[in-house]
């Protein structure tokens, strides 16, 4: 008897050993660059276009690359602070483990309700964003297999622009920008990681026109893997440009 008490606390034991090492956080870190041009262009009163590029480095900040976004939109505006975007990105996933000698496409699908405040001293923007994920499946190193795997993901961003001189929003001035992305993956093939990622950015925005700026600064992303208890914290440093244009036809007078 004192065998079977014996042998079932061991089995105990090991049942909470195991499960408390499929549960115990394992943290990778590694260090980014991030670049992209983002462009929003109106071409009438209620339409516009949307364009964004993105290329990725893998780890010590300029070693290999680690993805590619080309994100194209059409935009409908309901007013000028405030416009609704539909459109398609394809994201490419350069060879990392998983897949050490190919690379991975992604097709998404991807809607949008963006806004700005304005107010005396602060601007703020923020969005909404939906996407459907088709990431193609692996077969082994060297092959992809058919079909895609499939899950949505909701994105919600705010950021936040503080002037750092009396001009205020003047062209040729800098900005203070602080700037949080928490994003949420959702779908039957979501099992542990319910929480994708949390991006945020502290950095400058140079004011290049009344339109435009470019930011650059320092961003920490915290992303939760598939496994659900391994997770990276991404050091990055973050390059973007902001390109915004206005085809609208001037009306006479103006």
């Amino acid at each position: 008897m004192k065998h079977r008490y014996f042998l079932l606390f061991v089995l105990l034991l090991t049942t909470a050993f195991y499960t408390k090492a499929q549960t115990t956080k394992q943290t990778t870190t590694v260090r980014q660059v991030w670049m992209a041009y983002m462009n929003q262009t109106r071409l009438s009163e209620k339409w516009g276009i949307w364009t964004d590029f993105h290329l990725r480095t893998k780890d010590d900040f300029v070693k290999d690359l680690s993805l590619s976004i080309i994100r194209l939109g059409g935009t409908y505006y309901f007013a000028t602070n405030t416009k609704l975007t539909a459109g398609y990105a394809y994201v490419n996933f350069f060879p990392t483990e998983g897949h050490a000698n190919i690379s991975q496409p992604e097709h998404r699908i991807w809607q949008q309700l963006q806004w700005h405040t304005n107010y005396s001293r602060v601007r703020t923007m923020q969005w909404i964003r939906l996407e459907e994920r088709f990431r193609h499946k692996i077969k082994n190193d060297d092959e992809l297999a058919d079909g895609y795997n499939f899950n949505y993901r909701l994105r919600y961003n705010l950021q936040l622009f503080i002037p750092l001189n009396k001009n205020k929003f003047a062209p040729k001035t800098f900005s203070w920008v602080v700037n949080d992305e928490i994003l949420l993956n959702f779908g039957k093939e979501i099992i542990n990681n319910y929480f994708d990622q949390n991006r945020f950015f502290t950095g400058l925005a140079y004011h290049v026109n009344d339109h435009d700026n470019f930011q650059f600064g320092y961003s920490n992303v915290f992303q939760q893997l598939a496994a659900g208890n391994r997770y990276r914290s991404i050091h990055v440093i973050r390059l973007f440009y902001f390109h915004n244009m206005n085809l609208r036809k001037k009306e006479k007078g103006q």
